[in-house]
Parts: C-alpha cells; sequence; structure tokens
C-alpha cells in the first residue's frame, strides 16, 4: 500500500466497487417496483432477463477482447471504460423514467457490460506489472479485500439508499463512483511494454490464431483448469441466487424491500474478509487443493440451510459462512491464473476466464428459473447446493496433481 501505483488502484477499486454493489442493488430495486416487489409473475423472467443482458457482452467479445488487450496500453483501457460506464450508468434512470419500460434499460445494461469486457481482464493483467512478483499474492488479497470490504458497506447502505432514496439515485452514485475511479487511474505510472514489435502486422487469421493460443493454454495447464473449476462453482451459485435467492428472501419477509438483500450481502462480505485474511496469513501451508475444494463443500451446506429455513437470522448466519468458505477462491484463482501466464498472453487468460464464468452464470440463471418455476425456490437451491459440493469434491480428487507455476513451489 506504500506504492503509489498500487494504492491508487485499490483505492480506485474500493470506491467503484462500492458502487457497483450500488449498481445492482438499483436494478433489482427498478425491477421490483415493476413487478410488485416480484409478486408479479414476470418476475422470474425479468431476472432471468437482466442476468443474461449482463452476461451476453461477454459471452459474445471476450473471446476476442483478450488479444486486443494484449496489444495495447492497460492503463488506457481502463480509464476509457470507468468513463465511459459512468455515462451509462448515469442514463439509466432517465431512460426509464421517462418510458417506464425495461427494454431500454436493458440495452444500457447491455452497453455497461460491455464496457466490463475490456476493464476486468486490463485489471488483472496490467496488476504484476506495478506489484513485485513476491508481492502479488498480497496485492492479489488486498483487491479481493477491497472488494469484499465494498461489498459489505456498499451492500448495507445500497440496501438503505434504495428503499429510502430510491433506485435511482442509488444508480447517480454509481456513477460518481466510476469517475473516481478515473481519477485515481490517472495517477498510476505505468510505461506500457509493448508484447509484440510495432511493425509487426495484424491480420485476421493471425488473429485468431492469438486467441486459439489462449484457450489451449486454458486446456493444457493444471493450474489455470483448477482456478477455472472452482471460480465456476461460484459463479453457478451466484446464478442460482440471483434468481432463487433473490424471491426466496423476498417471499419469506414480512416486508420486502432491498435493505434485506443488503443485509445479507454485507454479511456474505465480512464472512469473505475473514476467509481472505485467513487464507492470505494463516492458511499459506494449505495445499490449495484442500483449501479450494473444502472451501466448497462448506459453502454447499449452509447454502442448504438457506433453502430450507424462512428466518432471516439463518440467512444471515448462512451468508457469513458461505462467504468464509469461499472467499479462498478469489484469492488463489487469481494468482495461479497470473503466476500461470506471461504479459504477453495474460489478457487472453483473463477474458477466456470471463467468458467461461460468465458462460456458466448464463446457464446456471436458466436452470435456476426453469426449476423455480416448476418445483419452487428451495428446491431451487438445493439444486445449487448439490452441483457447488460436487465441484467442490472434483476440486480435492484432482487436485493431488502436482501445481506447480513459474516462479513458485507447489502448495
Amino acid at each position: 500500500m506504500a506504492q503509489r501505483e498500487f494504492a491508487a488502484l485499490w483505492w480506485g477499486q474500493l470506491v467503484s466497487i462500492l458502487g457497483d454493489r450500488f449498481n445492482y442493488l438499483a436494478l433489482l430495486g427498478l425491477l421490483a417496483t415493476h413487478t410488485d416487489s416480484f409478486r408479479d409473475t414476470r418476475a422470474s423472467l425479468l431476472l432471468s432477463i437482466l442476468a443474461n443482458v449482463m452476461l451476453a457482452p461477454v459471452l459474445l467479445f471476450s473471446p476476442f477482447a483478450g488479444a486486443w488487450i494484449d496489444r495495447v496500453n492497460l492503463r488506457r483501457v481502463l480509464i476509457a471504460s470507468d468513463t465511459l460506464r459512468a455515462v451509462i450508468v448515469a442514463l439509466i434512470p432517465v431512460t426509464y423514467l421517462a418510458t417506464h419500460h425495461t427494454f431500454p434499460v436493458f440495452v444500457l445494461v447491455f452497453l455497461l457490460f460491455t464496457c466490463n469486457v475490456f476493464f476486468l481482464p486490463a485489471k488483472s493483467a496490467i496488476t504484476p506489472e506495478i506489484v513485485p512478483r513476491d508481492q502479488l499474492l498480497a496485492a492479489n488479497a488486498l483487491l479481493s479485500g477491497a472488494g469484499i470490504a465494498a461489498t459489505a458497506v456498499g451492500a448495507l447502505v445500497g440496501g438503505w439508499v434504495v428503499d429510502h432514496w430510491g433506485w435511482a439515485r442509488a444508480l447517480y452514485i454509481d456513477a460518481a463512483t466510476y469517475l473516481v475511479s478515473v481519477f485515481t487511474l490517472w495517477l498510476v505510472r505505468y510505461r506500457a511494454r509493448p508484447p509484440k514489435p510495432v511493425s509487426a502486422g495484424v491480420t485476421a487469421q493471425g488473429y485468431l490464431s492469438e486467441v486459439g493460443e489462449g484457450w489451449k493454454l486454458v486446456r493444457k495447464t493444471p493450474a489455470i483448469r483448477l482456478a477455472m473449476l472452482t471460480l465456476g462453482a461460484v459463479w453457478i451459485g451466484g446464478g442460482f441466487l440471483h434468481v432463487a435467492g433473490n424471491q426466496h428472501i423476498q417471499r419469506a419477509a414480512s416486508v420486502p424491500g432491498m435493505e434485506r438483500v443488503g443485509v445479507l450481502m454485507c454479511a456474505l462480505g465480512l464472512g469473505a474478509g475473514l476467509g481472505t485474511w485467513l487464507a492470505d496469513r494463516k492458511l499459506r501451508h494449505v495445499p490449495r487443493h484442500i483449501l479450494l475444494g473444502l472451501g466448497l463443500v462448506m459453502a454447499a451446506g449452509f447454502l442448504v440451510a438457506i433453502a430450507v429455513s424462512s428466518r432471516f437470522a439463518v440467512y444471515a448466519i448462512a451468508a457469513f459462512a458461505v462467504g468464509f468458505c469461499i472467499a479462498p477462491v478469489f484469492v488463489l484463482s487469481e494468482t495461479l491464473l497470473q503466476l500461470g501466464t506471461d504479459l504477453t498472453r495474460r489478457g487472453r487468460i483473463f477474458s477466456a476466464r470471463d467468458f467461461v464464468m460468465r458462460l456458466v452464470f448464463m446457464l446456471a440463471v436458466a436452470a435456476a428459473g426453469t426449476v423455480t418455476r416448476a418445483e419452487g425456490t428451495g428446491v431451487a437451491l438445493l439444486v445449487a447446493a448439490g452441483i457447488i459440493a460436487a465441484a467442490g469434491s472434483l476440486t480435492l480428487w484432482r487436485g493431488r496433481i502436482e501445481l506447480v507455476v513459474p516462479g513458485e513451489t507447489s502448495g
């Protein structure tokens, strides 16, 4: 944190992610207003559409964005993306209040997440360029901690803002946080190192070949496959919680509202904060596959508790526990992906990660909507718990193979 470049990146992400929590809760609040607190039969469909609109840009553009990101100045990509995100978010309430239709809102959300296609891989790719290699795990833990802290505070405050000030004001606050991120990114002194000579020509065939090289690396590197497996399990859980979890919580509430969702997201964030601290400070000697696999299995058990209960206290305790159990997935997977490749291919790896995770999330959302409409929210959450437990068990079994990344010993 004493390093100017990393500190600027960290503070910018802290504020920006805090705004993202406002954004998610505000969009839920918009749909809740549109569907009478999710009591309308269209609620499941609109929640599924929202999730798919968030995911579609990644599925369409991410496989090709990574090779382009590997060729350009990462800092400029980050600044341009956040500037566009600020403008788009500010337009959402204006558009909905003018039309009272969700279609133009979904169009803007699509554009917003198109910006994310470029921002997220660039952020992950630039971290090893501004942080010494021996501090990379600590840097990722701090960045993950920023996300966790922002989630805890942003969810808690964001839920209150949506219920008391309105979802539109929450979106304006989110737009302002992106501008703060733009300012902090300008403070990052980053000298781009072109991975290819300037004279290298770019052809369609050569570009597709570069994309293919990234996917080949994903398939052939055990450490990257392990990171993808565990991240995928978490994204599946997120997809089911987005559709079934939101409805499960609101239907169990005597007074529906976004504050309850905000409190649970805060509890999740606090648990993840504790889990991240332990993973970085106390559990480095524990083999990765055991830490990751056991965490997923335990998280599945607490998700079962949410599925079979209608008590908010149970939801809060289980949310804290789930956050604690899945926290190592984010810290370790980021580090595995960064150390498992070099600058010339890093953008492609992180774009591939984003593509796979959003595809998994989209499939989970579709499955959750189908199961929820047919069997109810409780059964849908039990299905999610079973899938996560299976992924955790597979991690424990397959993770016994030696996982060695360049410059690091196995463990």
